[in-house]
């Protein structure tokens, strides 16, 4: 069967008032579809679009900035595998929070990430559109975006499986142009590559050196380098509706590591090797198209555009995907209005619908309120993985310890060096927290995030507060 037809009995795993319960979703994901979306959601927007910037910031040190803020993204995916690969859920990290911590956190970590999400719809349809208008000068930029969101809305309406073969195909795009790019670039480091030399370690010393802005540039390109990563949570919310979830998730987490250090590590040191840091086109037209411009390569710039374009289409349509997720568990533990948890044909299409007016409405107010309103909640939205990646340390340390009590044959997953990791992660977190606040850049940031994250935790508490009254 591709549906799972009946509801468990109330108070077990799955039923309406439990942390897991996604009974009425389809299962129309295939093995093919979760492991491409693994792969291709490592590559996201955030590593195309904006690492122009930590580059400008940070310089060849650029790379030590990845691979530090790699490696706690390789703890959270471990952490976050475990937990996933014990309890399947649509709703991934709250779920798993809400179990752990209380329905507060859940309520918490759900909701600000769907409102992250769904903002970034918003930011990656003006993104994409922007390319677009560039490719077609005098055409909308509104009216593309629109276009996306209408192709994407039906997209993921329609049934799930559509949204796995979209993401299959593009991210089958993206890692073999990423491919392409690293091979390219090692051959002209190397010297092989026909009309190339050789840089040797020139732009790596040169220009002021490894570290040209100190170590105050270091950290700026690390807490741009942290933010690149969004997304990698996307294949635990999609392997609920997987054939195999315990699987999927399984291997997802297990090729986190090599990914990670070939596709952000490895693209990084490629760039500022072939690639003056300073130079302007890193920042003007993104640090992929000036690596391939700078080799000479026909088209190879424009290729790279259409590339860019393929990631920000492919974010656009996975956070449609995991906002109505997110939207659709919260609602089917009671924490969200019951509208939104209506489920037809295996999909949670009023959660889709929702989450798809919320991030045009966001394009709407970049265009309404440029100075106020859009600025605001860009800044709101700031530091929401961070308040996310915690959450998921906070429920690890938890739910191992019940796990290897009661069911430690779920334990399919296991978190390194439990539990002094989890504990180092999140030293790291709040490490990051305290350069934010350093940074007069993301210190709004910090802060905006912050009260956005309390009023909900101040909501949620007073809702669960609630339901435990009515219970007695």
């Amino acid at each position: 069967m591709s549906r799972t037809t009946h509801d468990p009995a109330p108070g077990t795993p799955g039923s309406p008032g439990s942390p897991d319960a996604d009974v009425s979703l389809s299962h129309g994901l295939k093995q093919r579809h979760l492991s491409m979306i693994a792969l291709g959601g490592v590559i996201g927007a955030g590593l195309f679009v904006g690492s122009g910037a930590g580059i400008a910031a940070a310089g060849p040190s650029i790379v030590v900035a990845y691979a530090v803020s790699g490696l706690l993204v390789m703890l959270v995916m471990r952490m976050l595998g475990e937990m996933s690969a014990a309890y399947p859920s649509s709703g991934s990290f709250s779920a798993h929070a809400e179990r752990a911590i209380g329905p507060w956190a859940g309520f918490t970590a759900g909701w600000s990430f769907w409102v992250l999400l769904c903002t970034a719809v918003g930011l990656e349809g003006i993104g994409a559109a922007k390319i677009v208008t560039g490719w077609l000068p005098g055409t909308p930029e509104w009216a593309w975006v629109a276009l996306f969101m209408v192709v994407f809305c039906a997209a993921n309406l329609a049934a799930v499986k559509n949204f796995g073969e979209f993401e299959f195909w593009f991210a089958a795009l993206k890692v073999g142009a990423i491919t392409l790019f690293l091979v390219l670039g090692v051959l002209a480091i190397a010297g092989v590559l026909p009309g190339t030399d050789s840089p040797g370690l020139t732009n790596l010393t040169g220009e002021g050196g490894f570290l040209p802005n100190g170590g105050e540039g270091l950290v700026i390109g690390l807490l741009a380098s942290v933010f690149a990563y969004g997304g990698l949570e996307t294949v635990t919310i999609a392997a609920a509706e997987s054939q195999d979830p315990v699987r999927g998730v399984a291997s997802a987490v297990r090729t986190a590591m090599w990914r990670i250090a070939l596709f952000y590590v490895g693209s990084m040191a490629v760039i500022v090797t072939l690639v003056p840091w300073d130079s302007k086109a890193v920042v003007e037209k993104g640090p992929y198209v000036a690596a391939l411009d700078h080799l000479g390569i026909p088209g190879a710039g424009q290729l790279m555009n259409v590339v860019v374009l393929v990631a920000l289409l492919s974010a656009m349509n996975a956070n449609i995907y995991g906002s109505s997720r997110i939207a659709y568990s919260l609602v089917r533990r009671g924490q969200g209005p019951k509208v939104l948890g209506r489920v037809s044909g295996g999909v949670p299409r009023t959660a889709v619908l929702a989450s798809s007016a919320f991030g045009f409405g966001c394009v709407l107010l970049s265009h309404w309120r440029p100075d106020d309103v859009f600025p605001w909640l860009l800044n709101m939205i700031g530091a929401v993985i961070l308040v996310v990646w915690i959450f998921i340390a906070v429920s690890q340390l938890r739910l191992r310890r019940v796990l290897q009590r009661e069911a430690p044959e779920k334990l399919v997953v296991r978190m390194w060096a439990f539990p002094f990791l989890t504990w180092v992660a999140l030293a790291a977190m709040l490490a990051i927290f305290v350069l934010m606040a350093r940074e007069p850049d993301t210190r709004v940031q910090l802060y905006s995030t912050g009260a956005m994250t309390l009023a909900l935790a101040a909501a949620g508490y007073a809702w669960q507060r609630t339901r435990a009254d009515r219970a007695l």
